[in-house]
């Protein structure tokens, strides 16, 4: 009989009674500890992530007989060769027309009132409680609160650079050393742990990384031409934005496309709705025919679940846990179910 009780005891259920307050304590204690790092934790964690996503491209090449030294070498050169391209030619324009978009902001929400107050009409007339006038007017007082900070871009996107080039430094060497350190730290755990957490955290961080790179790559190569025929101002920003989003699991489709066609309605109102119809016609493709190939049900989490974690993730280490929430959630559920399986197969 393990401590906490066979299947059905009372020992079970008291011992869930206190894993309970238990779990909140060692959260509270994880929250602080990433509050403290946050900085640090950040920077390894994405290079921990891009070292690992470049990781299997090294392993496809050595299978195919190169050393891993040369494997190593021409995976960083492409990679090289695609950050110079994204710094070089893509950030420095999506940067241009963010500051553009900023500038423009209040005057854009100004000249599109007469659309925002036809659509108040509309409201009105069936009495929907929300007055579209007081949401402008709110929505410009925070763009010109945005607008007064725009002096402090240049050193926030400087900064912004020297820490994607450490973290550049930093997946080079976790891709010759990292392997080393992972297996130390995965003999920090039970032994009946180990296997299920490393084969599960890996398949799970793989599988939800690229099918969402993917797929964000994906809208924002799709909506582009779409912006390029329709002449939407800022159209390489929208995209981009919606691409980006695509980064958040279960929410963030609908928050990108929301705030893309939101910012739209200002200049037009029926390119928002082409542009809103254009991008939910892509998202169900995304959804319908290339998620399923991607990720099949390798997470294994029911969508519940899944926005429950990212609530969990985004409380302890904001954007970093909700990034990692998903992966992290099914690796515990597989981890929970190998070791029920094991305990009746013992009992």
């Amino acid at each position: 009989m393990r401590w906490y009780g066979t299947p059905g005891s009372w020992q079970r259920y008291l011992s869930y009674f206190f894993v309970g307050p238990l779990l909140v304590l060692n959260l509270w204690v994880v929250e602080q500890f990433y509050l403290y790092f946050e900085y640090l934790i950040n920077i390894l964690v994405i290079a921990a992530i891009l070292a690992f996503l470049l990781n299997q491209v090294v392993k496809r090449l050595c299978q195919r007989g190169l050393s891993r030294p040369n494997a190593i070498a021409i995976v960083l050169a492409i990679t090289l060769l695609v950050v110079s391209i994204l710094l070089l030619l893509l950030l420095p324009l999506a940067l241009q027309q963010a500051e553009e978009l900023l500038t423009q902001l209040p005057e854009l929400a100004n000249t599109g009132n007469q659309n925002l107050r036809h659509l108040d009409n509309v409201l009105q007339r069936y009495n929907f409680p929300v007055g579209v006038d007081d949401l402008t007017a709110e929505f410009v007082e925070q763009m010109k609160g945005l607008a007064a900070i725009l002096p402090g871009i240049a050193i926030t996107t400087l900064g912004k650079f020297v820490d994607t080039l450490l973290v550049l430094i930093l997946a080079v060497y976790m891709l010759f050393y990292g392997g080393q350190i992972w297996r130390g730290l995965i003999t920090l755990l039970p032994q009946e742990w180990r296997t299920v957490v490393d084969r599960s955290l890996q398949v799970n961080i793989r599988v939800f990384f690229s099918a969402q790179l993917f797929l964000g790559l994906f809208m924002f190569l799709a909506l582009i031409p779409f912006m390029i025929v329709l002449q939407v101002n800022f159209g390489f920003l929208f995209a981009l934005i919606i691409g980006v989003a695509q980064l958040i699991p279960v929410v963030g489709a609908t928050l990108g496309i929301g705030l893309v066609v939101l910012l739209i309605l200002f200049q037009d109102a029926w390119l928002a709705l082409n542009i809103l119809v254009i991008a939910v016609v892509l998202q169900q493709v995304k959804d319908n025919l290339l998620s399923p190939k991607l990720v099949g049900d390798l997470i294994g989490l029911n969508p519940l679940w899944q926005f429950i974690a990212l609530l969990i993730g985004a409380r302890v280490a904001g954007f970093l846990g909700i990034l990692l929430a998903i992966p992290l959630a099914a690796t515990v559920k597989t981890t929970v179910l190998h070791l029920r399986a094991g305990e009746q197969a013992t009992s």
